[in-house]
């Protein structure tokens, strides 16, 4: 058996393309089902009002392993929203997870001992925007969740790297050296505050989606 998994973190922001506000920006634990990532999924099948937990199902009946539990980032408000998260994005990352393990990202011989919380964001926006691209969030969803798990197991980014570009790079959100919002090309400031930034403004490696 491979080396035992007791916490690796990892995240991952994949953004939609122009016009769209399907950005995917999970947050991944892994770990093993006796360890602290085990306990606190444990901890969260309870069920907080705004924040409904589910599993990561392909379909009914088709639990991913290792099993994973998704958690909303934001609060949760209406049908609409449920609509989402408990369909294209919940599907995205079950196919997400499972192709990790196809393509060994993850160990097979551990898919029953390991477990997941992944911490999933929809853009408020998503539910009201008429013209929403669910293919494409389907497609954010799934190469954000594949980076994610990528680089929580490869312990990515390293503190070397971290270390090279503490001077480099800045935040999306905030320039502490402006002491303001950024801007960045094209990139707007949405109406619920979050930072838009056109996918070809940064670019990164992931996975495709089938």
């Amino acid at each position: 058996m491979s080396e035992r998994i007791i916490f690796r973190a990892g995240e991952a922001t994949v953004f939609a393309k122009p016009g769209q506000f399907t950005d995917a920006m999970p947050e991944i634990l892994i770990g093993d089902v006796d360890g602290p990532v085990g306990q606190a999924f444990a901890n969260m099948m309870g069920q907080t009002a705004g924040h409904t937990r589910m599993f990561a199902i392909r379909a009914c009946n088709q639990l991913v392993r290792p099993a994973t539990i998704m958690v909303p980032k934001v609060t949760i408000k209406n049908s609409a929203t449920v609509e989402l998260f408990g369909g294209i994005v919940q599907s995205a990352t079950a196919d997400g997870v499972l192709d990790c393990v196809i393509e060994n990202i993850l160990p097979r011989d551990q898919v029953n001992n390991l477990c997941i919380i992944s911490l999933v964001w929809i853009d408020p926006q998503c539910v009201t925007d008429k013209n929403i691209d669910k293919n494409d969030l389907y497609r954010t969803n799934y190469e954000a969740t594949k980076l994610a798990i990528s680089r929580a197991m490869k312990n990515e980014p390293s503190l070397d790297e971290l270390i090279a570009n503490r001077k480099k790079i800045k935040h999306d959100m905030f320039d502490p050296d402006a002491r303001k919002i950024r801007t960045c090309g094209s990139s707007s400031l949405s109406k619920n505050g979050l930072h838009r930034v056109e996918k070809s403004h940064r670019k990164t490696q992931h996975g495709k989606a089938p």
